[in-house]
């Protein structure tokens, strides 16, 4: 089963639909106990990195991941669902700088481009051929964001993408594959992803 936490954000039902394509039961839960509990978890993520954080904190997720990962169960971390898994975010809430889960020690920076936000599609480049990303690099995805990693994360697979400036737009471990676009509103490309990912559990 694949459980997509409902934390408040906005894209869930477009994630439910990619996550049924793959043939797995999919449930859509606030509750701990089911999110801990199912093969996989989907940490969706719309709006700013402080505003989801609070939503996340609400419904214990940032316990949540943390438990998962400790017990070897895998995450898929979509757009700032991917973001709440760094240790901070440059973009203010209320005039804050907001803390994220830590699981990894980079933090959330701001694109230097012309234009922002980076909305459409853009290509990925992938050095790996396996694992969600087989068969993926060169694809296009589609992305809605202003901030994103910069820095390489050690110990995991970096994908990469260049709006303005060169940006981490996906990472993946054994456990954690996260997103800096939205696979779910990618097409082909993105269901392939999402499937690569499901069949792995």
């Amino acid at each position: 089963m694949i459980a997509i936490l409902d934390y408040g954000s906005g894209n869930i039902r477009s994630a439910q639909r990619a996550c049924e394509k793959t043939g797995a039961d999919v449930v859509i839960t606030s509750d701990f106990k089911t999110a801990l509990e199912a093969e996989g978890l989907v940490i969706p993520g719309v709006g700013a990195f402080g505003s989801c954080m609070n939503g996340l904190r609400a419904v214990k997720g940032d316990e949540l991941i943390k438990e998962r990962l400790d017990l070897g169960r895998k995450i898929l971390g979509i757009c700032v669902g991917m973001q709440v898994l760094f240790s901070e975010s440059d973009e203010l809430f209320n005039g804050e700088r907001i803390s994220g889960v830590g699981v990894f020690p980079q933090k959330v920076e701001k694109i230097s481009a012309p234009v922002l936000p980076h909305i459409g599609w853009s290509e990925i480049e992938s050095n790996t051929d396996s694992g969600s990303f087989a068969d993926l690099n060169g694809e296009r995805f589609y992305f809605v964001h202003s901030y994103a990693v910069k820095t390489e994360v050690s110990g995991a697979t970096n994908i990469g993408c260049s709006y303005g400036e060169n940006f981490v737009a996906a990472i993946e471990t054994d456990l954690i594959t996260a997103t800096q676009f939205h696979p779910e509103k990618s097409g082909v490309a993105g269901l392939k992803l999402i499937a690569n990912w499901a069949a792995s559990l």
